[in-house]
């Protein structure tokens, strides 16, 4: 065959469905040409074997669409399921674009599924008195998807979230979920907040974390409603013009208002150069010290020591310290929303 809007021709090899054919030129590469572009000038090659050649297909000769079932289904990877993944535990997770300019600095927002689940699921902002849909769709067991990036001017609509969930396992028997929906109010000033930003399992790096279902328990926050704020108003207001009565019981003093101190070596130092890891351990522990020091008389102090998650020595390292040298104090994890397992809160006794 020969080509009718171009040089060159060459032999029909095969068609492909019912406007395209396949064919061989000089050289004896293949290349794809339409039916309608091309011209028959033989049938037979020059080894005297019969060839198709570019007349346009009959009915009958044109390739049949194979039904549904005989194309190939994609084969889905296995999931790798674990004990504690039968339990759903599920994560919003902030990540900074430039975590060295906060100021500046954009924003990305993931989904984490953190369980042997597929999840479907909504991620919904509060405007007004309705809901935007942000990002919705089916996250795989034990896997985290990328849904938005977004800017500071962006975060009042972070203020309210709310997300919905079904769970579900393909092709086994699996034990029911309950369908969920979260709602959040995010503190959207902790974006601005270096250490609200922590080492933590799902990233390389320190993300701001927000936890949905935890061991298959929905996170709850407690919602004043517009009556209750109201009346507890109104009982302020009487007690406000109540008459003063001189109390005969001296009121207790208040206490004294929490103190954070960031143990991470890239806040005490600005150059770690030439020091070993135990050099740095005993930096940070001598600054533990001072501020232990520093706080004793002030019974009913609450320290947070920031330590981060790491691999836990600076941690050990404290409640050693603790155990030994401040036999008194109470002491546990911090506050898990705030902190994750980064910090350990001490209270001077």
């Amino acid at each position: 065959m020969r080509f009718l809007n171009s040089v060159g021709g060459g032999i029909v090899k095969a068609f492909q469905g019912k406007q395209m054919i396949l064919v061989e030129d000089e050289s004896g590469f293949d290349f794809p040409a339409l039916i309608s572009e091309c011209v028959v000038v033989g049938d037979v090659s020059s080894d005297n074997r019969p060839r198709r050649t570019a007349v346009a297909p009959t009915a009958a000769e044109l390739p049949s669409t194979p039904p549904p079932e005989q194309k190939t289904a994609v084969k889905e990877t296995a999931v790798k399921e674990t004990t504690e993944g039968e339990r759903l535990n599920v994560w919003l997770a902030f990540l900074p674009t430039d975590p060295k300019a906060m100021t500046q600095s954009r924003y990305e927002a993931f989904f984490i599924n953190d369980s042997n689940f597929y999840l479907y699921y909504t991620f919904l902002s509060r405007s007004n008195s309705s809901w935007i849909n942000r990002s919705d769709g089916q996250i795989e067991p034990n896997t985290k998807i990328f849904m938005e990036e977004f800017g500071k001017e962006d975060l009042s609509a972070f203020e309210r979230v709310c997300v919905q969930l079904i769970a579900f396992k393909k092709d086994k028997p699996f034990a029911l979920k309950n369908a969920v929906s979260v709602e959040l109010r995010m503190d959207t000033v902790k974006f601005y907040k270096v250490h609200c930003f922590l080492e933590n399992d799902f990233f390389d790096e320190a993300a701001l974390l927000f936890p949905l279902i935890r061991a298959d328990v929905p996170e709850k926050q407690t919602l004043i409603s517009v009556a209750e704020l109201q009346e507890a108003m109104q009982q302020k207001k009487q007690k406000d013009v109540a008459p003063s009565v001189r109390p005969t019981a001296k009121p207790k003093q208040a206490p004294p208002p929490t103190i954070e101190i960031d143990l991470h070596s890239r806040q005490l130092l600005d150059n770690t150069n030439g020091m070993s890891a135990g050099d740095i351990l005993n930096y940070q522990l001598d600054k533990f010290r001072e501020a232990m020091k520093q706080y004793a008389g002030n019974k009913g102090q609450k320290i947070i020591f920031i330590h981060g998650k790491g691999e836990g020595v600076l941690r050990l390292a404290i409640e050693k310290e603790l155990k030994t040298h401040y036999k008194s104090c109470e002491y546990h994890d911090a506050s898990f929303r705030e902190y994750g397992f980064g910090a350990t809160m001490v209270k001077i006794r």
